[in-house]
């Protein structure tokens, strides 16, 4: 995109967000042209002084070229409201960010999803109700989406990583600036191949409470509905079911112990009116994701060409160099290179960093989404997928 310094350049600008990016565009019909905007345009345009202000100093000092090469350096793509990669269900939602950072890759396939929150102060419980909530949504093919801060939504990372689902953390803080920092290794697996990795914030952006809450709708506009495990009476994850209900999404929470103190919120949803989850199935059903039998992951998996057929026969669950599966199939390197990049696409393989890749499914029969079960996109939320 031509004009894709400029959405950075206005991303930069304190005071400016999506109401207003939605302005200018209506105004001069590009960024690029918005970019040499006068006062008196800006003024007319409803913006206040502090805004117009923020928005000259940032012009002025903004080398928009270095800037952007930055972001490319730091391996992070960006996508923008035109970008045809950009979150069809995330686009649709009232204040979508204009501007994602994205380290790692989103797939059509993750528009299956479902984001997991809760307490950073987990219990035993919810440890284990996690993992067996995400281990059987990744079996079924549906990609998890939280919000990589301590407790449940480690877990669900986590837990997502190791049964080779896909997963999706969002940030309250530029990409540079990973919050709390001991999950720097976490983002790094996420991103290496098994997801992404996005924020709205910049380069720089250091965490700070007042990010957190516009971070959460971001968590519910990527996903068909939210699941809170544990949740005090003013945890962050109610914040997220509240936007949640504002997006048209379903809002479901695990029952706990009504002495919990990690309970209080999630039992209160359920008083309130969200989706009692004892299991897996309660949520497959109420978003009629409902599993069926029509595929086998050594099904998905079947090469179309005699290279697919050459790679999967080196390839297992152990990470392996790419230049090993030259040597191995007698293949030239961009052969290799093209036919593991179509694999990845069609979910055959996943590359581990590094430039070593490892089959993406275990061999045994998975239970997946029906083809005509994947969501159309709409101009309002997400429709569930009829089974």
């Amino acid at each position: 995109m031509s004009d894709l310094k400029y959405w950075l350049g206005f991303n930069l600008v304190k005071g400016i967000g999506p109401a207003k990016m939605q302005a200018l565009l209506d105004f001069y019909g590009s960024l690029a042209q918005a970019w040499h905007a006068t006062q008196p345009q800006l003024e007319k345009l409803g913006f206040d002084r502090r805004a117009i202000q923020s928005f000259f100093e940032t012009r002025t000092s903004l080398d928009l070229d270095k800037t952007l090469a930055q972001v490319e350096a730091a391996d992070i793509t960006l996508l923008t409201w035109p970008s045809p990669d950009y979150p069809a269900y995330l686009r649709d939602v009232p204040n979508a960010p204009p501007v994602l950072y994205v380290q790692g890759n989103l797939l059509e396939r993750d528009r299956l999803a479902v984001a997991i929150v809760g307490t950073r102060r987990l219990t035993s419980y919810g440890r284990q109700v996690t993992r067996d909530l995400v281990i059987g949504l990744v079996h079924s093919g549906v990609t998890i989406v939280s919000g990589l801060a301590r407790g449940i939504d480690a877990i669900a990372h986590q837990t997502a990583l190791e049964h080779g689902g896909r997963t999706i953390g969002v940030l309250g803080s530029g990409l540079d600036c990973i919050y709390p920092a001991e999950h720097r290794a976490l983002v790094r697996q996420i991103a290496a191949g098994q997801g992404a990795v996005i924020s709205e914030y910049g380069l720089g952006v250091q965490p700070d409470a007042k990010n957190f809450p516009p971070r959460n709708r971001i968590i519910s506009g990527l996903s068909l509905g939210v699941v809170v495990v544990e949740a005090g009476e003013r945890s962050g994850a109610l914040i997220t079911s509240n936007f949640a209900l504002e997006q048209g999404r379903d809002v479901f929470a695990v029952p706990g112990n009504v002495n919990s103190l990690a309970s209080k919120g999630t039992n209160r949803l359920i008083q309130d009116g969200a989706k009692l989850v004892i299991g897996v199935d309660d949520i497959l059903e109420e978003l009629n994701l409902t599993m069926v039998v029509e595929q086998t992951a050594v099904q998905l998996a079947l090469p179309e060409t005699a290279e697919e057929a050459a790679i999967l026969s080196q390839l297992s669950r152990q990470p392996i160099h790419i230049d090993d599966l030259c040597r191995a199939t007698g293949l030239p390197t961009s052969m290799i290179s093209s036919t593991l990049t179509l694999m990845e696409l069609k979910g055959m393989v996943q590359q581990t960093g590094g430039m070593n890749y490892a089959l993406s499914r275990e061999p045994d029969p998975v239970y997946v989404v029906s083809p005509e079960a994947a969501p159309q996109q709409t101009s309002d939320s997400p429709k569930k997928p009829d089974v």
